[in-house]
């Protein structure tokens, strides 16, 4: 027998994981995690592939459907990686049978009849000036987007009350999301290597590992924040060489 659409609906309601599952997706164990979690700073540091993206679009369209009059936005590097996951919570909305009618919609944006919004931009920090009362705040590829774009949109969040989700590949050791993904002050940190994803095979990566080199291997996959390809000393080798019980030659003065 069919399962009542108004349960199932509440359900979802309740429950982001219940909405991925109506989706057709099942989540793994972290995505559960992270779908169920309460914390208004999440910071996903995930090998490629490993659904990042994915669970982050549940998430946006989650709040979108049951939070009306919320508005979401989708950030990342470029307006294209942006409009990536765009896509992907439209294909998720319209597999859902788009349960709430869109107002408008474009490549860039929707707008449903419950006055929520969804919007996918760049992470320039003079492109979110124009927004107030942000309830989802998504930064796609976060380690590349600058410490000026934070910045920007922390002060809009603290008025909303709103949630910031940071999902990324490491990208060398420096930036914000750096900071958060190693501290973890003020944020819950998620990390998922390829070897945790079910659906990413050991000979995969071993191909993988061949191909890029282990430097490349390490970040993409392993989820490691290691020193930039175009350096050709690690700077945590070199502050392991330095010792300070030893005086420098000639007084440190040349």
């Amino acid at each position: 027998m069919n399962a009542n659409p108004l349960a199932l609906d509440l359900l979802a309601a309740a429950d982001p994981a219940v909405l991925a599952q109506r989706i057709g997706i099942t989540p793994d164990a972290w995505q559960l995690d992270v779908l169920r979690s309460t914390e208004a700073r999440l910071c996903l540091l995930c090998s490629r592939q490993a659904g990042k993206s994915t669970v982050s679009a549940v998430l946006a369209l989650h709040a979108a459907l049951y939070e009306p009059g919320s508005v979401t936005l989708i950030a990342a590097p470029s307006q294209r990686q942006s409009i990536e996951m765009f896509r992907t919570i439209t294909r998720f909305y319209r597999a859902l049978g788009r349960p709430i009618a869109a107002e408008a919609e474009n490549t860039q944006a929707l707008t449903l009849e419950n006055g929520s919004r969804i919007v996918s931009l760049p992470g320039d920090e003079r492109t979110t000036r124009g927004f107030s009362a942000v309830r989802l705040l998504i930064i796609d590829e976060a380690a590349r987007v600058p410490d000026e774009f934070l910045d920007a949109v922390r002060p809009m969040l603290a008025v909303s009350g709103g949630r910031l989700v940071a999902l990324s590949t490491p990208f060398g050791r420096r930036g914000w999301f750096h900071r958060a993904a190693t501290t973890g002050r003020g944020w819950k940190v998620v990390r998922v290597t390829a070897d945790q994803c079910p659906r990413i095979s050991p000979e995969f990566l071993a191909e993988e590992r061949e191909a890029m080199g282990d430097w490349q291997f390490k970040q993409e996959y392993g989820c490691e924040f290691v020193s930039a390809s175009g350096s050709y000393f690690d700077p945590a080798d070199i502050a392991a060489l330095s010792c300070s019980s030893v005086l420098p030659l000639f007084g440190g003065v040349l």
